[in-house]
């Protein structure tokens, strides 16, 4: 096995600052493995952790220019994750919240006018920023956040890694968010909707 030093990986460090890739790969499979378990630990669910895992690293790639070769790394992969697992069980409870109260009113949504028209509202308006996704990207989301698929199961679908359909998914949320003025919960009731064929 690797055993990456104190100075070697201060040196990789430098190198992935500069936006070295190859740098990158050899942090990810040296550290990849211990945050892997350590999430797993926290989620109990190995598809969640291979997704919070990709999350983490897309998040070292994209704040790489931050990176303080001086400060212990391992840390600052944990600090990344503990925050990643966190946001994941908040945006869980969100969301089984919200199938909650779906559940709870039933056949109410269709048969109260007002709100049945606010939700077709937030479908309408999710349906055109998806449409205004480059072609892949509203691929990857509709396969993911539409249909249910698993990051890995996309992988495998589409031939592309885990952290590009990451990449995709973080980008696509952001560009609806901001474009179309969905809130979180605005837009998984949309996609409630879209799922549902309400």
């Amino acid at each position: 096995m690797y055993v990456l030093t104190p100075s070697a990986e201060k040196e990789l460090l430098a190198r992935l600052r500069q936006g070295d890739s190859k740098a990158f790969d050899q942090i990810y499979h040296h550290y990849s493995l211990k945050i892997y378990a350590n999430i797993l630990r926290m989620v109990k669910d190995a598809d969640d952790a291979q997704e919070l895992l990709q999350d983490v690293f897309l998040k070292v790639w994209q704040k790489r220019h931050n990176i303080d070769p001086e400060q212990s790394f391992k840390s600052y992969l944990f600090r990344i994750s503990r925050n990643l697992v966190y946001n994941f069980f908040r945006d869980v409870s969100i969301e089984r919240k919200v199938m909650d109260y779906l559940a709870s009113i039933g056949t109410e949504l269709h048969t109260d006018l007002e709100d049945d028209l606010m939700f077709k509202e937030q479908k309408q308006l999710l349906e055109q920023a998806i449409n205004q996704l480059p072609p892949q990207r509203r691929q990857v989301y509709t396969l993911c956040k539409i249909e249910g698929h698993s990051y890995a199961e996309v992988s495998r679908m589409l031939g592309i890694s885990t952290s590009t359909i990451s990449d995709h998914i973080v980008k696509a949320t952001r560009f609806i968010k901001e474009h179309h003025r969905l809130t979180d919960g605005a837009a998984l009731l949309a996609v409630c909707m879209l799922f549902n064929n309400i």
